[in-house]
C-alpha cells in the first residue's frame, strides 16, 4: 500500500484524468435531500486529513456523474483552485446519484541511449512518444476510482460499473446510520475481490489523538460488513494490483478506490 501512495503522488502532477496524492476524496454538501430541483456542491481535495483542505486540488478531467436513470448528469461552476476543486450539481431527477472521478494512466520508466533514466506519467497515448530502443523499459497501468453517492427524494438502486476496483453498494450508500451494521461488496472488472484490505476511516481526524480507522477484510464473495461508530462523514479506501492489463506493453496494473460515505443519527 505505501508502495503504491508513493506511485500515485507523483501521478498527481502529471495524469490528466485523475489527480492522486496522498489520499483522494471527493465530499458533498449533503447526501440526502427532498423535494424537487435541489443543488449540491461538491469538493474534491487531496491531502492527509480527511476533509481538510491542506495539499493541493483534485483535477476533474475525468470526473463522471451517473443520474438515476444511467444518463450523464453534467457538472455546473467548475473550479479549480489552490486547495481544492468544487462544482455544482443539479439533482434534476428523483433518485441516487453516483458522483465519481475516474482514471486510467500509465506510467513508463526506462534508461534512454545514454544510460540516464527517463520517465513518463499521463495517458496511454502518450508512450508513442518513448523511444523504441528504450532499455529496461517498465510500463504499469494505473486505474482509479474517487467517487460519492447523492439521493433526491426514494433511493434507486446504484448498477456496478464493472471496470476496475469498484465498491458494489448492498445496503444501499445513502441509507447508512450510526449503530447499524451496512454491507458492501469490492469488484474488480466485475467480479468480487476475495481477500481484499479495507481501510476506513472516520473524518475529523485532524482533531482527534487517533485516527481511529477501522480495518477489514473482504470475505469469499468480496463483501464486507462495516458496525459505524458513529454519525459524520467516512473515507473509505482499497487498493491492489494485478496483471490484467488493457495497455501493450504494460507488465501490471494498479488498482485504487475511495468513497466518501455519510452516516446519519438514527
Amino acid at each position: 500500500m505505501k508502495r503504491f501512495r508513493r506511485l500515485a503522488a507523483i501521478l498527481a502532477l502529471s495524469l490528466p484524468a485523475l489527480s492522486q496524492a496522498h489520499d483522494m476524496w471527493i465530499l458533498p454538501s449533503s447526501t440526502v435531500l427532498s423535494g424537487d430541483q435541489n443543488w449540491i456542491t461538491v469538493d474534491g481535495a487531496v491531502g492527509n486529513d480527511k476533509f481538510y483542505f491542506d495539499h493541493a486540488p483534485l483535477r476533474l478531467d475525468g470526473l463522471d456523474i451517473v443520474a438515476p436513470d444511467g444518463t450523464a448528469a453534467q457538472a455546473e461552476n467548475v473550479f479549480r483552485g489552490k486547495l481544492r476543486s468544487s462544482f455544482d450539481l443539479q439533482l434534476k431527477l428523483q433518485g441516487t446519484y453516483r458522483v465519481a472521478v475516474v482514471n486510467d494512466g500509465v506510467f513508463a520508466r526506462w534508461k534512454d541511449e545514454d544510460g540516464k533514466p527517463q520517465r513518463y506519467f499521463g495517458k496511454p497515448d502518450g508512450l508513442r512518444a518513448v523511444p523504441a530502443n528504450a532499455r529496461e523499459l517498465v510500463i504499469q497501468q494505473s486505474m482509479g476510482r474517487v467517487e460519492t453517492f447523492v439521493t433526491a427524494g426514494k433511493p434507486s438502486a446504484v448498477k456496478p460499473v464493472g471496470k476496475g476496483l469498484e465498491v458494489v453498494p448492498v445496503t444501499h450508500p445513502n441509507d447508512l446510520y450510526a449503530g447499524e451494521a451496512a454491507t458492501f461488496q469490492l469488484n474488480v472488472d466485475g467480479k468480487p475481490a476475495a481477500g481484499m484490505e479495507v481501510n476506513i476511516v472516520p473524518g475529523g481526524s485532524r482533531y482527534r489523538d487517533k485516527v481511529e480507522e477501522i480495518k477489514l477484510t473482504t470475505g469469499a464473495d468480496g463483501r464486507f460488513q462495516v458496525q459505524w461508530p458513529r454519525p459524520g462523514m467516512y473515507w473509505l479506501e482499497a487498493a491492489t494490483e494485478d496483471d490484467k492489463t488493457t495497455v501493450p506493453r504494460a507488465t501490471k496494473r494498479r488498482l485504487a478506490y475511495s468513497g466518501t460515505f455519510e452516516v446519519l443519527a438514527q
